[in-house]
């Protein structure tokens, strides 16, 4: 015979006290095993350090000498309180895009830029502002900037896009970090190098292919995973850049 006691859900009238305590201690119980879990995997991860997109600072305006690598940097030569003179600032479009076509035509001369500055440890970018409020010629001869050759180095690490590396989202790891990265890659944004040991001083490198032209799309493959490679490094002003040899890259993980 059946309890009529009992208490008993029926879905268009008010659930029965002793349920209603029942579900509200099931609520939060599993409220609070999802609070663990998220706590859980953000302390897992890996500390990337401080890295954003500098707000803080305004709106940033150099002059100082583009060069291309083939991607487009300055070479700071009239800083100003933030940014000094001989900082070497990678350049970006705003979104997942380059700034190669409005930095082309000005390779090699003295420019003006401004916008508004990405910063993790040493590794600085700038986001130009729209077309020429963000770069344009100056007058002048643009003073010779000098290249130091650091040699061939075996390194390992990351290979990731330099916007979001250096701040405009926090590193991640797995597919959705390489495929972030990789629409980077191609909409033109500079390609960075996380080496495991510092080179020099510095853990960032900007990387290339041989001879300084563009990263083979083969190298896209191996966006996000730790790789070690071995190329030439030479320094640019504060920035070191990586002419990786294809041929000798190899997957670790």
């Amino acid at each position: 015979m059946s309890d009529e006691n009992k208490p008993f859900f029926v879905g268009y009238l008010q659930a029965p006290g002793a349920l209603r305590r029942f579900l509200l201690a099931t609520c939060f119980l599993f409220m609070a095993a999802f609070a663990a879990l998220g706590l859980t995997l953000g302390v897992a991860q890996d500390d990337p350090g401080p890295g954003a997109f500098r707000f803080d600072y305004g709106r940033q305006t150099v002059t100082g000498v583009i060069e291309l690598t083939p991607y487009p940097l300055v070479r700071v030569t009239e800083g100003n309180d933030r940014i000094k003179k001989g900082t070497t600032l990678m350049l970006s479009g705003s979104g997942k895009s380059s700034v190669d076509a409005r930095a082309i035509p000005l390779d090699g001369k003295l420019a003006k830029v401004s916008g508004v500055v990405l910063e993790r440890g040493d590794l600085n970018m700038l986001q130009l502002r729209g077309g020429k409020n963000g770069i344009s010629g100056v007058e002048g001869d643009a003073p010779e900037q000098e290249k130091e050759p650091l040699g061939r180095w075996k390194l390992a690490g990351e290979i990731c896009d330099g916007k979001c590396l250096a701040g405009a989202m926090r590193p991640g790891r797995g597919l959705a970090h390489k495929a972030c990265a990789n629409l980077c890659l191609i909409g033109g944004v500079p390609p960075v190098f996380v080496s495991s040991q510092a080179v020099d001083g510095s853990e960032f490198l900007l990387i290339t292919g041989p001879d300084g032209v563009a990263l083979p799309v083969s190298a896209y493959d191996n966006v996000g995973q730790f790789i070690s490679l071995e190329g030439d490094v030479e320094r640019r002003g504060d920035l070191l850049v990586f002419s990786m040899d294809p041929d000798t890259l190899e997957v670790l993980e």
